[in-house]
C-alpha cells in the first residue's frame, strides 16, 4: 500500500472523523484549541487513488528560547494500527514533523491490549497475593496489539511511562469503560452490584434530581470542582479552561460537550462534564461537594449520564483513568472501586510512545520531567 502525508484542513479533517464510528475526542480538530498552549495541526493520510485514509491531530509545544518542538498525537494518530506494515504510516509522519521542528514525537496508539470483567477485577482486589491490575489473568488479551508493539520497537519507538490514572498531561494507559453495543439499559442496570443499585435507590428516595447545565452554569461547575481538587489534593484547571473547552468543542459539533448537575434542595453538590464523538461516550471531569455525600449524587448523575449515552446510541460509556493499584492504601484505590460497581470492564491500551528525532534535545526533555 503506497502512502502519502500532508496537512489538511480542518474541514477535511472533521468530514473524516464523522465517517468513522468513533475517534478519540482529543483527536478531533477543535482539540488544538482546547490546548491553547499548544501550536496544532491536522495530517493527513492519503492511498495510491487520493482517497483519505487517515488523521492525525498534531500538537507542538516549543523549548524554551529554540525553535524546537515536541510533537504529541494525544490518544493518535486515527490510522489502521493492524496494518501488517506499520512502518508505512509512520516513517512519512516522522519525516513531516521532523521537519516542522520537532526534536521528538509522542504518541498514543488507540489499541487495546487486554481487558478485565469485573469479577476478575473484584476477585483480584479480594486476593491478597494479588498488588497490581497485571497480576490479574485478563478476560480477553489482544494477540493484534503484542503485533503492533513489536513493530514500533523495531521501528525504534520507546515505550513511554506507565500514565497511571492520567491527571496531567500523559494519558491513562488503564480505563474503565461500560460495553453498551447491543446491551438493554435494564441489563447495563443489572451489571451494577448491589451497593450501586442501592445507592441510585437512595438518591432518589432523597429527592436528588440530575439535570443539564449550559455555558453560564460553568461557574457553579468550577466552584465544585476546586473543592474536589482540594479535598483530593490535585491542581484544578481554571475556569477559563473549562469555557473554552465548550465553546471549541460545540462550535465544531453542537452537543459534543455536555455539563450535568445533581442537584438536592435546590442545590448542585455534584456535576460532571461528558464529550461526544460518534459512539464513543466519556464521563470526562467529575465534581462533588464535601457535603451531602450520604445522598448519593454522583451515583444518581453517573445513572443518569450511562441513560443517556445509551439513548445517543452510544457503543461504550468511557468512565476514564484508573490506577492499576488493587490495594485499598492505595490512593487511587477508591477510584477503581466506585468504577468497578458498574460491572464494566478495565482496559489496558498500549500506553504512549516516544520516538527521540534528537536524541540529545530528547534527553534533556526526559530529565526536565522527572524533575517536575
Amino acid at each position: 500500500m503506497s502512502l502519502t502525508l500532508r496537512t489538511i484542513s480542518r474541514d477535511e479533517h472533521l468530514a473524516y472523523i464523522r465517517s468513522l464510528p468513533s475517534a478519540s475526542h482529543m483527536q478531533v480538530p477543535a482539540w488544538g484549541d482546547v490546548k491553547a498552549e499548544w501550536r496544532s495541526e491536522s495530517l493527513g493520510w492519503f492511498d495510491a487513488s487520493g482517497r483519505l485514509v487517515g488523521a492525525g491531530l498534531v500538537l507542538y509545544r516549543q523549548l524554551p528560547k529554540l525553535k524546537r518542538y515536541l510533537a504529541y498525537l494525544p490518544e493518535g494518530p486515527v490510522i489502521n494500527w493492524h496494518a501488517p506494515n506499520l512502518e508505512e504510516w509512520l516513517r512519512p509522519m516522522l519525516a513531516h514533523l521532523k521537519q516542522q521542528g520537532a526534536f521528538s514525537v509522542k504518541m498514543g496508539p488507540p489499541v487495546v491490549i487486554r481487558r478485565w470483567n469485573a469479577a476478575a477485577i473484584k476477585a483480584g482486589i479480594q486476593n491478597p497475593e494479588v498488588k497490581r491490575l497485571r497480576e490479574v489473568e485478563p478476560t480477553v488479551l489482544e494477540p493484534k496489539a503484542f503485533e503492533v508493539a513489536d513493530q514500533l520497537r523495531r521501528m525504534g519507538w520507546q515505550q513511554g511511562e506507565d500514565g497511571g490514572a492520567g491527571f496531567g498531561d500523559v494519558q491513562p494507559r488503564y480505563v474503565f469503560q461500560i460495553p453498551l453495543r447491543d446491551r438493554t439499559l435494564e441489563e447495563v442496570q443489572k451489571g451494577f452490584n448491589q451497593l450501586w443499585r442501592r445507592n441510585i435507590k437512595k438518591a432518589d428516595k432523597a429527592g436528588v434530581q440530575v439535570v443539564r447545565g449550559g455555558f453560564e452554569d460553568l461557574p457553579a461547575w468550577q466552584r465544585l470542582y476546586e473543592v474536589t481538587a482540594e479535598r483530593d489534593k490535585f491542581r484544578p484547571r481554571p475556569l477559563m479552561y473549562f469555557e473554552r473547552m465548550w465553546r471549541v468543542l460545540n462550535e465544531e459539533e453542537p452537543d459534543r460537550m455536555r455539563l450535568y448537575f445533581a442537584m438536592h434542595e435546590n442545590e448542585p453538590v455534584a456535576a460532571a462534564t461528558m464529550l461526544i464523538v460518534g459512539g464513543h461516550v466519556w464521563y470526562s471531569y467529575g465534581a462533588s461537594a464535601n457535603h451531602k455525600r450520604e445522598v448519593r449524587p454522583s451515583n444518581a448523575m453517573q445513572w443518569q449520564m450511562l441513560q443517556d449515552a445509551h439513548q445517543l446510541g452510544a457503543h461504550v460509556y468511557d468512565l476514564r483513568g484508573i490506577g492499576d493499584s488493587l490495594e485499598d492504601t492505595d490512593h487511587l484505590f477508591g477510584l477503581i472501586q466506585f468504577k468497578v460497581g458498574t460491572g464494566g470492564e478495565a482496559s489496558e491500551y498500549l500506553g504512549e510512545w516516544d520516538f527521540p528525532l534528537n536524541k540529545l534535545l530528547h534527553k534533556a526533555l526526559d530529565m526536565y520531567m522527572s524533575r517536575r
